[in-house]
């Protein structure tokens, strides 16, 4: 559990670094997941008029990439910024570990690419292009748009 104490009309900093597979409760031990140590940092801050929690989740991720299939690896930095409901505190504790989970969650990528201009596989021989270029004949035309060819000649 990740506990931030809470005082009635006091801002508190906060900090937690914890392992990944302890943060999550689960074997982390698979291709894709979070390694290492995840740093929580941030402040929960008190107006008079409402609570809010803000702050940032440092953690790195290993995943294997969407384009060139190689095993890879990332720092991530995700912020959250969330009203709290004074029902979520109990004893004077906060408890914002499932808000941690949900942030990281939520902030994956759609694409997990080993670098943005990752080159990926070529389509014929399945050579990882981020290497150099493979010995593939590129000219070879879909089916498909071979019609199309008959315009070039007009």
């Amino acid at each position: 559990m990740l506990g931030v104490q809470i005082s009635k009309g006091v801002n508190a900093q906060f900090k937690f670094v914890e392992s990944a597979e302890k943060l999550f409760n689960e074997d982390f031990s698979d291709e894709e997941n979070f390694v290492g140590n995840v740093e929580v940092v941030g402040e929960v801050l008190d107006d008079g008029l409402t609570l809010k929690i803000v702050g940032k989740i440092y953690c790195r991720k290993k995943f294997i990439c969407d384009r060139c299939l190689i095993q890879a690896e990332e720092n991530q930095v995700h912020e959250f910024d969330e009203e709290i409901d004074e029902s979520e505190i109990v004893d004077g504790i906060l408890d914002i570990t499932e808000l941690v989970r949900d942030t990281l969650i939520a902030a994956q990528p759609i694409q997990n690419l080993c670098k943005p201009d990752c080159k990926g596989l070529c389509p014929k021989c399945g050579e990882n292009l981020n290497d150099g270029k493979c010995n593939c004949d590129k000219s070879d035309v879909d089916p498909r748009l071979a019609p199309l060819l008959r315009f070039n000649a007009v």
